[in-house]
């Protein structure tokens, strides 16, 4: 994905139903000594990084439990959408563990770090619209007969992102993502950077063209 220039948005949904991610077998985890148990968290813990570094856009669609590992899932993708009935939460000391796959500097990052010890120090599970009052989720959409709101909104919400210029809406993930990390010059800076590898595209010179034509513009993501 990260090399396929086709790839505009990816949208993570789950094929089974009324479940996102329910998090690690705890069965499964229980057969492991402990140096097995660090290996496997630490794979763990390098995927949702190769999750959070796709360059293109990601909408996690819960529509059910995420639940551990499936909420650290979700938290790596930049965006997330669930349906109202969805159910999620970093359980993990409700089972003698703390998050280990991002949780902790995520969740913080994503509701502010008060509300995030609240809820990992608790173990306390939300529903979809309790996650968007607190930004946890963008959207909470009420679950419909086939069980997939969320999906559907997440595909209405990557419709929205298709048609902008592909290159400047990588270049904007990557400010964020990196200015968010480093105080505000140095985050104008890599504002800065990022904006000045847009300027010679040939989107920006069609959007430019576009809005003095006054048409749509046409972005190739060159």
């Amino acid at each position: 994905l990260r090399f396929d220039e086709k790839v505009r948005v990816v949208v993570f949904k789950s094929e089974v139903k009324g479940v996102f991610c329910a998090g690690a077998d705890l069965k499964e985890r229980a057969k492991m000594d402990d140096a097995e148990v660090g290996h496997f968290v630490k794979r763990l813990r390098n995927l949702m990084d190769e999750i959070a570094a796709l360059p293109v856009p990601t909408i996690a669609a819960i529509d059910g439990y995420a639940l551990g590992g499936g909420l650290e899932l979700a938290l790596a993708c930049d965006l997330r959408v669930a349906a109202s009935s969805a159910k999620m939460g970093l359980i993990e000391t409700t089972r003698g563990l703390l998050p280990g796959a991002g949780g902790t500097q995520r969740l913080p990052r994503c509701v502010g770090i008060g509300l995030a010890k609240e809820l990992i120090f608790t173990g306390r599970q939300v529903d979809g619209q309790q996650a968007a009052s607190m930004g946890l989720v963008n959207h909470a959409v009420p679950q419909n007969s086939d069980g997939d709101a969320a999906y559907q909104r997440a595909l209405a919400l990557a419709k929205e992102i298709l048609p902008q210029a592909p290159f400047a809406v990588k270049m904007g993930k990557l400010a964020i993502n990196r200015g968010i990390e480093v105080d505000i010059a140095s985050g104008m800076a890599i504002e800065g950077m990022c904006y000045a590898q847009n300027i010679p595209t040939r989107d920006r010179q069609e959007g430019m063209a576009a809005f003095r034509e006054k048409r749509p513009p046409q972005f190739i993501g060159k």
